[in-house]
């Protein structure tokens, strides 16, 4: 499996990328305090499958003895930072804040995203931390480059989020994307020598996605849905992604542009 698209594929990206923003965009105008969960999900999923695409999280195993996860969109409500289940009847109350991470096929290729955002009034610590992970995000798009490493993309999120004082979630990473949910290379948001060096080459596409928690601790801990990955000090998390393609000609380009 190649870690860079074609053309062909990176066009088919784009399309299924605009598709799935179409698709978390209504699931975020459809958020408010009395929603619940399994609503939004649905809405998500109408949009997915009424524009050509498959939804790619629902009935998705990292490995063929896991449970398949249950839903469309991954729901993440306050502490949960990501892969809350969507399918819960749980209903937003004023004052929350949710992770909406969504994913699709589109003519045989995959797009990934998410965003977080306000159920009504919040706090401002919530916005805060919320504004932070996205320009944490933007950060990282801006040094994704041909003949820069990925170990420049971490750098850029890190040293953007550092003087915030925020947990950088360090179990979970971004990723290669497009042929499959997950590829080569990892995209860590913080800068490690655990990981290996990778130059990024033309026509590379990943999913950028910082994760970071209110509280300033970075550990998290798995619910007992078995998927839920929430902050072990019980403060807000946050988690922003977006799909890019990176080539020479055009240096980073968003194929899942954000609705918020």
């Amino acid at each position: 499996m190649s870690l860079t698209k074609t053309d062909k594929e990176i066009d088919s990206m784009r399309r299924g990328g605009a598709l799935l923003s179409r698709a978390l965009k209504a699931a975020v105008e459809a958020i408010a305090p009395g929603v619940t969960l399994c609503e939004i999900d649905a809405i998500g999923e109408r949009v997915i499958v009424e524009g050509g695409g498959v939804p790619s999280f629902k009935g998705y195993r990292p490995s063929p003895n896991d449970t398949p996860f249950p839903s469309t969109i991954c729901i993440s409500v306050n502490d949960e930072v990501v892969h809350g289940l969507g399918n819960r009847d749980r209903k937003l109350l004023e004052g929350d804040i949710v992770g909406l991470d969504i994913g699709c096929w589109f003519e045989g290729l995959c797009t990934d995203m998410a965003v977080t955002v306000p159920v009504g009034n919040v706090s401002s610590e919530a916005r805060k931390l919320m504004d932070v992970t996205k320009a944490s995000l933007m950060a990282g798009v801006t040094v994704a480059k041909v003949g820069n490493e990925i170990s420049d993309i971490s750098r850029a999120i890190e040293e953007y989020v550092r003087p915030h004082g925020y947990g950088i979630v360090r179990a979970l990473v971004g990723h290669g994307v497009g042929h499959q949910v997950h590829e080569a290379p990892h995209v860590p948001n913080y800068v490690s020598d655990r990981y290996p060096k990778v130059v990024i080459e033309d026509k590379m596409c990943l999913a950028l996605e910082p994760m970071l928690g209110l509280g300033g601790d970075f550990h998290v801990d798995t619910a007992r849905d078995g998927w839920s990955i929430v902050m072990s000090d019980g403060s807000l998390g946050s988690h922003f992604e977006v799909t890019i393609a990176i080539t020479k000609e055009d240096g980073a380009e968003i194929l899942t542009p954000l609705p918020v």
